[in-house]
């Protein structure tokens, strides 16, 4: 069966804003100290840095690092560094990972979110020398889990008709 391909909408730069912020509230609430609730601003990250490359890109990954940072009270720069190089390396995938439906791109995003993950982890561990156990990466598994919801989501808005015609298929 054939999937229809939209043609989407430019994406709205107050949208993704608001997309960052609203991750940025999610992580805000106190649910973010339990083991596999997943980093909603890593995800919405990823998700920009795929679609929009050219509108969400490293600088933006890093300012928002820096706020989950502070956020949390980790030494500073932690999340900053884990932001900035799985930004940096959606936008090296986000060609190839495009090509592939919602189902499969989620197979791409869980090495990002392994990666991201163990970096943070592995910079605890230098500070503290406290291993929090494998199930703290089951965060990047529900994440993995949650990117079609996520894509659909978050692509709704692009795919609209400006002007809705019955008589035109696009």
């Amino acid at each position: 069966m054939i999937r229809p391909h939209y043609i989407l909408l430019p994406a709205n730069p107050l949208f993704i804003a608001m997309t960052l912020a609203l991750a940025f509230l999610l992580n805000l609430l106190p649910w973010g100290q339990l083991p596999g609730v997943p980093d909603f601003v890593a995800l919405v990250l990823v998700f920009w840095s795929i679609h929009q490359p050219r509108k969400i890109g490293i600088g933006i990954a890093f300012c928002m690092g820096l706020l989950m940072d502070v956020h949390e009270a980790t030494l500073l720069g932690q999340n900053a560094l884990a932001y900035t190089l799985l930004s940096y390396f959606a936008i090296m995938i986000h060609r190839r990972v495009l090509w592939f439906p919602v189902g499969v791109q989620a197979l791409y995003i869980l090495p990002l979110m392994l990666l991201a993950q163990l970096i943070q982890l592995l910079i605890r561990m230098v500070i503290s020398g406290k291993f929090p156990g494998w199930l703290y990466f089951s965060e990047s598994f529900i994440c993995a889990a949650l990117w079609p919801v996520v894509a659909w989501l978050l692509l709704a808005p692009q795919r609209r008709a400006i002007n809705r015609d019955d008589n035109r298929p696009i």
